[in-house]
C-alpha cells in the first residue's frame, strides 16, 4: 500500500516541480476580482499602466493622459495620489503608458512617444516636476506606436520594455537614470514581430518577483499583454510561447496594464473606454505552485517514506 502511495506522491512532486521550473501556466488562472477605479477628477481615468509595490502591499496605476499616479489597494480602493507637473516640453501629449516600482517608494513612469522614462519618489498628496526628474531615453521620439510598458527585475536591477508596433520590440537591459538624461543599455531580446504573433504590445511584466518561481527557469519568463489581440501571454526570453490567457470574455474596455504580486496573482487595468470608470481586474491561480521550501519539504517527506517502506520490506 505504501509503495502505491509513494508512487502517487512522487508523480505529484515531479509534476509540480516541472511546472514551477518552466511556466506559471496562465491556463490555470481565472478571474477573481473586478473593481471600479475612482475618477479622481480625471487622474483615475484612462488607466494604462499598473505596478505592484511589495513593500507596501499595494498597487500604483497611471492614466495615459499623464496627470499623475494613484495608489490603490489590491481590491481597487484609493489610498492616495501624486500629481505630475512640468512634463518635458517635447511631450505635448504627456502620454504616460508604462509604470514600474523599484522599492522604497521609488517609481518609474515611461512616456510612449518620447520613449523616455522618469524616476521619482512617491509622496501622497504631493507633485513631481518630471522635466527635472532623473530620466533616461531608450529610443527615438516616435508617434503613437512607442513604448507601452516597462517592468523592473529586482534580481539584478535590470528593466524590460515593450514597444507597441511599427516595429514591435521587447527590450531588456540596464537603465542608468540621471538629471538631464542617463544611459540606456537596453537591447532587443528577439524579433517580436515574427516571434510573438500578436497584433500589438501593450505592457510587460517580469515573473522574477513571484516567490514560487525563485531559483527556477520560469523566473526569467515574461508576461506580455496585447490590447489588440486581447491576450495575455507568457513567453521565455527567446520569445517562445509558454502559456496564454484569453481576455476577450472579461470586458469590452481596453486592458492596457499588467503586474503581478509575490503570490502569483495578476492585476490588470483597463481604460474607461467610453464607460464612467477605469477598472481593475484580478486573475488568480486556481492551483498555486508550491514555493521552493514547500517542494523541499515534500521531497524530504518522500525520502522518509521511502526509507520506512524499505525497512518494512526487509523486515
Amino acid at each position: 500500500m505504501i509503495n502505491k502511495t509513494l508512487l502517487a506522491a512522487a508523480a505529484a512532486f515531479f509534476t509540480l516541480t516541472a511546472s514551477a521550473q518552466s511556466s506559471i501556466n496562465l491556463a490555470g488562472y481565472s478571474l477573481s476580482g473586478n473593481y471600479t477605479l475612482e475618477t479622481l477628477g480625471g487622474m483615475g481615468l484612462e488607466a494604462s499602466g499598473v505596478t505592484y509595490a511589495r513593500d507596501r502591499g499595494t498597487l500604483f496605476f497611471v492614466g495615459d493622459e499623464g496627470t499623475g499616479v494613484v495608489e490603490i489597494s489590491r481590491s481597487g480602493q484609493t489610498l492616495g495620489s501624486m500629481r505630475f507637473s512640468n512634463w518635458p516640453s517635447a511631450s505635448s501629449n504627456h502620454d504616460a503608458e508604462g509604470l514600474t516600482y523599484l522599492g522604497n517608494g521609488q517609481l518609474v513612469v515611461s512616456e510612449e512617444r518620447l520613449q523616455d522614462a522618469y524616476r521619482f519618489s512617491y509622496v501622497a498628496g504631493g507633485s513631481v516636476a518630471l522635466a527635472s526628474a532623473a530620466s533616461v531615453s531608450f529610443g527615438a521620439t516616435v508617434g503613437n506606436v512607442g513604448t507601452e510598458g516597462i517592468s523592473y527585475d529586482p534580481r539584478n536591477g535590470s528593466f524590460v520594455t515593450v514597444k507597441q508596433d511599427n516595429p514591435q520590440a521587447v527590450l531588456a537591459g540596464a537603465l542608468s537614470f540621471a538629471v538631464g538624461g542617463g544611459v540606456s543599455s537596453l537591447v532587443p531580446l528577439f524579433n517580436a514581430d515574427t516571434k510573438l504573433g500578436l497584433a500589438s504590445l501593450s505592457d510587460v511584466q517580469t515573473l522574477s518577483p513571484v516567490d514560487a518561481l525563485i531559483g527556477t527557469a520560469a523566473a526569467d519568463n515574461l508576461l506580455i499583454l496585447s490590447l489588440d489581440s486581447r491576450k495575455l501571454v507568457e513567453v521565455d526570453r527567446s520569445g517562445n510561447l509558454l502559456s496564454s490567457f484569453d481576455l476577450s470574455g472579461i470586458t469590452t474596455q481596453a486592458i492596457e496594464g499588467v503586474t503581478i504580486d509575490e503570490m502569483g496573482v495578476i492585476y490588470l487595468v483597463a481604460e474607461d473606454s467610453g464607460t464612467p470608470n477605469s477598472r481593475l481586474f484580478v486573475l488568480s491561480p486556481t492551483a498555486p505552485v508550491p514555493e521552493p521550501a514547500t517542494l523541499a519539504m515534500l521531497l524530504a517527506g518522500l525520502g522518509l517514506l521511502s526509507g520506512l517502506s524499505y525497512r518494512r520490506s526487509r523486515g
